[in-house]
């Protein structure tokens, strides 16, 4: 095993901040009951005003209102609510067509295959080379009964940033629902939902170095939306189950901590292996828009060589990072943003995403960098794709 860690999978999971766990700890030990409302016993109003404090803070970062903001388990939940609750309300009243792009995350493009077999319409919005979704192929699939459309606000691969306002403002124009998996962008670039005209939002904390079970959604005011979890009434009746008071709280800190430097110190650390690797190793290919995607994201296609075997490789030296092949998905199916993007079956193969985080330093992108060139060559030398 390898003396130091150097994790480099922060889209996947983020290190708690100790800070986040200070601001939790009180939550788990002392103030542990559930949340009651006015006329309840002192400790569950006090968890109450926690949770509520907390919502507070996360809707204002979004430009919101407290109640338009609803705490879920996640990303995950957060968008099967957003696009199953949409479905639910309008699927027998307006329409029941909707539209995604076909790089969506998992949460939205499963809820969507979900939907096409209660009887719904799904169009998947094609993206070009960089991971840009077309709005003149959105205008011409748009119409009356399209009740909702959802594309990313960045990818979780490549890291592309879509043109979400102008995207909305389509939908606004056709009078159809907008919603954003705002996971990879939530405090790593402005959103505003004031000038975003988006309808709901998917925000996560296991992203930003808060605690992992935790996310939310905003939801316009006016959305039409149900419930598609029975149980309490709970989050304005949307969400049903006991509230993760700890998580809301942590999720607050973690949001709070975020900072326009750091959000610069990632971009910097992501630019030096961007270019590093583009000099210094041959035959490879950036995925995703070269200049607008997120700033803790770069993802790097090295050719003739498979991206599991650079992967386990780069393990034996303690760095950790994600690639694109079907060895490391438990669907065992290859990355479907790289082949979206038009990559084959090599390029799938040979990606590699390094995603950064607040204890990632410069000097761990130089070590990262040396150790990649050596892995990648060592590996071509032997590898049959390597000597064609």
């Amino acid at each position: 095993m390898a003396d130091k860690n150097y994790y480099m999978d922060n889209a996947a999971a983020t290190r708690l901040d100790e800070a986040v766990l200070e601001a939790m700890t009180p939550y788990f030990f002392e103030c542990y009951s559930v949340a009651t409302s006015e006329f309840g016993y002192s400790l569950g109003l006090e968890a109450k005003a926690a949770m509520e404090q907390a919502r507070g803070s996360l809707a204002k970062q979004l430009g919101a209102s407290p109640d338009e903001f609803i705490f879920t388990s996640g990303s995950t939940e957060s968008s099967n609510l957003a696009l199953k609750g949409v479905a639910k309300a309008l699927g027998n009243k307006k329409g029941r067509h909707i539209i995604v792009s076909k790089i969506e995350d998992f949460p939205v493009l499963h809820s969507a295959k979900t939907l096409e077999k209660q009887g719904f319409k799904v169009d998947y919005l094609d993206v070009d080379a960089d991971g840009l979704i077309s709005t003149d192929q959105l205008k011409g699939l748009l119409g009356p009964e399209t009740i909702l459309v959802s594309v990313q606000h960045a990818n979780q691969e490549i890291g592309t940033i879509q043109n979400i306002e102008e995207i909305g403002a389509i939908c606004r124009q056709q009078g159809a629902l907008f919603h954003t998996d705002a996971t990879h962008t939530f405090k790593r670039v402005p959103i505003n939902v004031q000038k975003m005209p988006a309808d709901l939002i998917t925000v996560s904390a296991h992203t930003i170095h808060g605690p992992k079970g935790i996310g939310g959604l905003y939801v316009r005011k006016g959305t039409p939306i149900a419930k598609i979890m029975d149980g309490g009434f709970h989050e304005f009746d949307l969400r049903a189950g006991m509230e993760n008071i700890p998580g809301a709280v942590g999720f607050a800190k973690a949001a709070e901590l975020v900072t326009d430097e750091e959000n610069n110190r990632l971009r910097d650390m992501r630019d030096t292996i961007i270019a590093s690797v583009l000099k210094s190793i041959p035959n490879v290919t950036l995925n995703g828009h070269p200049k607008n995607r997120t700033p803790q994201n770069a993802n790097i296609t090295f050719h003739h060589v498979e991206g599991e075997s650079i992967t386990l490789h780069l393990d034996l030296y303690g760095i950790s990072v994600s690639t694109g092949s079907a060895c490391f998905s438990r669907s065992l199916e290859g990355s479907h943003v790289i082949s979206a993007i038009g990559g084959d079956h090599e390029r799938v193969h040979g990606s590699l995403r390094f995603t950064l985080g607040r204890y990632n330093t410069m000097e761990e992108t130089a070590f990262v960098v040396e150790t990649l060139e050596s892995i990648v060559k060592q590996l071509r030398i032997i590898s049959p794709l390597g000597k064609s």
